[in-house]
């Protein structure tokens, strides 16, 4: 079936088109959420691997993407079936990502050697990478394909921003529940991936069903290095891509870190889930204010307003205390989730004008090859980011599935790693933003320099 309509993209869509385009990103959140709380977490106290080896694990799978994301990107720029560029992929894809979700949560034993488990759960991390990139970056890349408006893409990663939010909380609220309802150990941590497994492949048929791609001919006589040159040249990306990594590695290290706050600085491991679901609430609740200021508001600025006030909620989680009571966490994590929903909404629905600036300069549409590297390098910095904070904790002596009081050392380092760091990386964050070069002026005139270019095709081929 050929879905791509025969003209440019709409400027408007439904919001049901919308609402079922973010169920896409609610199973690729569910999935990374559940690795990015739980996995290390399952390494080391089920698992019983060493915190410096569970930080390579996921590290090993995202330097495969240095090669799976941006030849992804660069495949379905290049791809040229009737039904689209993009879309086929999805259902290529989707039996795959569920399949190599659950291989994850599968222990090999309590006896096989440190060596061997490190070997098996990151055969496992890099297949589960690769299926992922095979479904996840041709989806991102739909967005810029199906509408071309500042603003309707601001709305419509907002629905995506909602529905992948509602991945994280359900992942959050309910995997390690899950695996203890299943008994607990790692046969209830299996049987919870496989669970999530399924729920990971059903909506990928009705993201099928609803999106649409626009008519555009793959870029031509471009070598995959020269257009990975052409990337980094393209002086709006090389900063988008900065602000967005700070940010994103900010966020892997508080969401990696953050069960090891709560259980063993807060000694209060039954919050956890609790306080991180008000904190998803709250970013779901907040998505539609943001999004009526993002109509008045360059996307930069509403980012830095964002950023600014998540360093505020980072400085308070460090200064937390066991002593505090429990409603002041909870208080901490609504405010923390109205500034978090701002800076990472934005950076996808920027991404779209930078294309559309990219289309300007060469004169194709490379959507995929944007998307792809934006992806790869997002992944690549926190798990970079990650693995450098377990092997900090292996260093200050953490000591992993001890029944004993971890030292003062130890626990002052997960202090620092859950709000310190990430505070510095997101203020950086912040700065880098504010030289960002595209405004809602300047990408209303590329738009209009484009249509003008288009004009002048177009007369040409009627001559």
């Amino acid at each position: 079936m050929d879905s791509t309509p025969p003209t440019d993209v709409p400027q408007k869509l439904a919001w049901h088109t919308k609402l079922v385009y973010g169920l896409g990103d609610h199973t690729v959140n569910l999935a990374l959420t559940s690795l990015q709380f739980f996995f290390g977490f399952f390494l080391t106290e089920v698992a019983g691997l060493r915190p410096a080896l569970a930080g390579l694990v996921p590290l090993v799978g995202r330097a495969v993407d240095a090669f799976t994301d941006p030849t992804m990107g660069r495949l379905s720029d290049m791809t040229r079936w009737k039904a689209g560029r993009r879309r086929p992929w999805l259902l290529i894809g989707m039996v795959p990502f569920g399949v190599m979700f659950t291989l994850l949560w599968s222990d090999p034993g309590a006896e096989t050697s440190q060596g061997v488990k490190f070997a098996w759960f990151a055969m496992a991390y890099v297949l589960f990478s690769l299926s992922s990139t095979v479904i996840a970056v041709p989806y991102l890349a739909l967005t810029p394909e199906m509408t071309s408006s500042y603003d309707e893409r601001t709305s419509m990663n907002a629905f995506r921003a909602a529905l992948a939010i509602t991945g994280t909380l359900v992942a959050v609220t309910t995997m390690r529940p899950l695996a203890e309802a299943f008994g607990g150990g790692p046969e209830g941590w299996a049987w919870a991936g496989r669970t999530y497994g399924v729920w990971l492949v059903i909506p990928w048929l009705a993201v099928w069903a609803v999106t649409f791609e626009r008519r555009s001919e793959p870029p031509r006589g471009e070598s995959f290095f020269a257009g990975v040159r052409s990337l980094f040249r393209h002086p709006s990306y090389q900063w988008l891509t900065a602000l967005y990594i700070l940010s994103r590695v900010a966020l892997d290290l508080t969401v990696a870190m953050f069960i090891y706050y709560f259980t063993f600085w807060l000694n209060r491991s039954a919050d956890f889930e609790l306080t991180m679901g008000l904190f998803l609430v709250t970013v779901i609740v907040v998505l539609p204010f943001w999004l009526s200021v993002a109509r008045r508001f360059d996307k930069r600025v509403i980012f830095i307003a964002g950023a600014l006030s998540w360093v505020v909620s980072c400085m308070i989680i460090f200064a937390g205390q066991p002593e505090w009571p429990r409603w002041a966490m909870f208080v901490l994590a609504i405010a923390a989730g109205s500034g978090y929903a701002a800076s990472d909404l934005m950076p996808w629905s920027m991404l779209g004008e930078v294309v559309d600036e990219d289309e300007l300069r060469g004169g194709h549409r490379r959507e995929g090859i944007y998307y792809g590297f934006f992806t790869f390098l997002r992944k690549l910095g926190g798990a970079l980011g990650v693995a450098i904070a377990f092997l900090v904790l292996d260093l200050v002596g953490f000591q992993s599935g001890s029944e004993e009081p971890q030292s003062d050392r130890a626990l002052f380092t997960i202090r620092v790693l859950t709000a310190v760091v990430p505070a510095t990386l997101v203020l950086l964050a912040a700065f880098v933003a504010l030289r960002y070069p595209l405004s809602r002026a300047r990408h209303e005139e590329i738009l209009v320099e484009l249509e003008q270019r288009r004009e002048r095709e177009a007369g040409r081929e009627d001559v």
